[in-house]
């Protein structure tokens, strides 16, 4: 059988500025999920190609000026590349809707909020201060700040560059050096990001690396590595515990942002002209493959039955298909890989007791399509209400009063995210300061900003990205002591 031709050809790693082929002479093919047709092919790498990328990442930290530039001019080089991001968006937009599936206007705009996190952190070039401390006269002390060296960065599929962003600008800001580990799913459309620091001279070359290829070998090569100084990972929480506990063997610092399974909260005096496209919003944006979705919806009993007419009638009005066709909302499943697994979620909850209310279809032979799906008559305890799915589903859970709602939604193992909606600013301050999640919505769904930080409670993660917080993961703080009395003064 001859193979179709691929959209976006072969590719290769990138390592200190040059596309170098993967030393083992392996590839992979990616797959369009929307149509199944073969899109690119991607190295398959190996701990050889790992070991080129660390050291050109390591040159690059110790023998350029990168790490040792004015924070100005690395300032300068990130408001450049921003530039540029949102010069080629359109273009970098359709080729992840190619390989990731998400409707078109969504990828856009992934590309204009990954230009404005580097606009950002170019701003915060500039202020990374430390502090100074006089103890006499003649004795004075300084907390300084310095790059914690070279990064590496395990990036998912499902945002694949603003979450690649988030760990990646405020790197290069404060001046680290970096190797990129992309999802298999997301590799062309990362290495393409990629080649938009080609355009950017003043960053160094062997500043930013990447290497693609299997997360057991490439990946957990770069945990594992002993000049790696800090990992950055983001995905799945079980394989976040598995790479820090690869990185405890050399002590290396570790962010993760993982998994959630995030209660969105439905109040009796909620406006309903905002509570209800926000819950659907909530539980099936980007065909629920989302950290965050608002997969458990917490209904008040007394606005139960109304709300759930109306939420089924409005999550019929969600467009399926190819996300380069127009008034599309959802897209494709990433895989069908994970198409099998919502699909056997959809079972499990049959299983455990609950109603399938609307969807739990496939809807085409072609691609990776599923139907926005509604499980009713659920508790809690049920595998669909505490395990991530990361499919277009949601668990609709009754309660009866403010006390309840609080202890449902607290009653699960992840604490990334949560929402609430309701009219009463009491009640909205009460309940946010008693939900166990790192971000709290009220009255809307999902807005996140750069200039605010991310991160999890308990399973959900360690460490935040974003905001000032997200800068301090990439930054060692020194003491440096001056003592200049005439004479050696020893401590009793």
């Amino acid at each position: 059988m001859v193979q179709q031709k691929l959209e976006l050809g072969r590719y290769a790693n990138f390592i200190a500025s040059e596309w170098i082929s993967p030393s083992t002479g392996k590839y992979y093919t990616r797959e369009n999920p929307a149509t199944l047709e073969p899109l690119a092919e991607l190295p398959s790498s190996g701990r050889d190609d790992v070991n080129h990328a660390v050291e050109a990442a390591r040159e690059a930290f110790e023998k350029s000026d990168w790490a040792t530039r004015r924070p100005a001019e690395r300032a300068r080089a990130l408001l450049k590349l921003a530039q540029i991001i949102r010069e080629e968006s359109d273009r970098l937009a359709r080729i992840l809707t190619l390989e990731n599936g998400k409707p078109l206007k969504f990828a856009k705009g992934e590309f204009i909020f990954t230009a404005d996190v580097f606009e950002f952190y170019a701003g915060l070039a500039r202020q990374v201060m430390g502090e100074s401390y006089q103890n006499s006269s003649q004795i004075y002390s300084i907390a300084s700040k310095e790059p914690v060296g070279v990064c590496g960065m395990i990036t998912p599929w499902n945002f694949p560059i603003s979450l690649l962003a988030w760990k990646l600008a405020p790197a290069l800001a404060v001046g680290c050096t970096v190797v990129v580990k992309p999802s298999s799913y997301t590799t062309a459309i990362t290495f393409e990001f990629l080649k938009l620091f080609e355009r950017v001279q003043e960053i160094p070359k062997g500043v930013v690396n990447c290497v693609s290829g299997p997360g057991s070998v490439v990946g957990m090569e770069l945990v594992r590595h002993k000049d790696v100084n800090k990992i950055g990972f983001t995905g799945e929480t079980g394989t976040g515990k598995v790479i820090m506990q690869n990185a405890a063997m050399s002590l290396k610092r570790v962010s993760l942002e993982c998994g959630g399974k995030c209660p969105n909260i439905v109040f009796e005096d909620a406006d309903m002209n905002k509570a209800l496209p926000g819950a659907v919003w909530g539980a099936f944006r980007n065909s629920g493959q989302v950290c965050t979705a608002g997969s458990r919806l917490l209904v008040q009993e007394s606005i139960y039955d109304e709300f759930m007419e109306k939420f089924v009638e409005k999550t019929k009005e969600m467009k399926v298909g190819n996300g380069l066709e127009p008034d599309v909302v959802l897209g494709p499943l990433i895989s069908k890989d994970q198409l099998e697994k919502v699909l056997q979620y959809v079972e499990i909850g049959k299983q455990e007791g609950a109603k399938v209310l609307y969807g739990g279809r496939r809807l085409s032979e072609k691609g990776y399509f599923m139907e926005p799906t509604i499980f009713v008559d659920a508790d809690n305890s049920m595998r669909i209400s505490q395990e991530e799915i990361f499919g277009p589903t949601v668990t609709v859970i009754k309660f009866r009063d403010e006390e309840e709602a609080v202890k449902i939604a607290n009653d699960t193992v992840y604490g990334l995210a949560a929402a609430l909606w309701t009219n009463n600013l009491q009640r909205a301050m009460r309940v946010s300061s008693q939900l166990k999640a790192g971000t709290v919505w009220v009255n809307t769904y999902a807005d996140l900003y750069p200039e605010m930080p991310f991160g999890g409670y308990k399973e959900s993660g360690l460490g935040r990205e974003l905001g000032r917080e997200g800068l301090e993961e990439y930054l060692e703080t020194k003491h440096i002591n001056f003592d200049m009395r005439p004479q050696v003064v020893m401590w009793r």
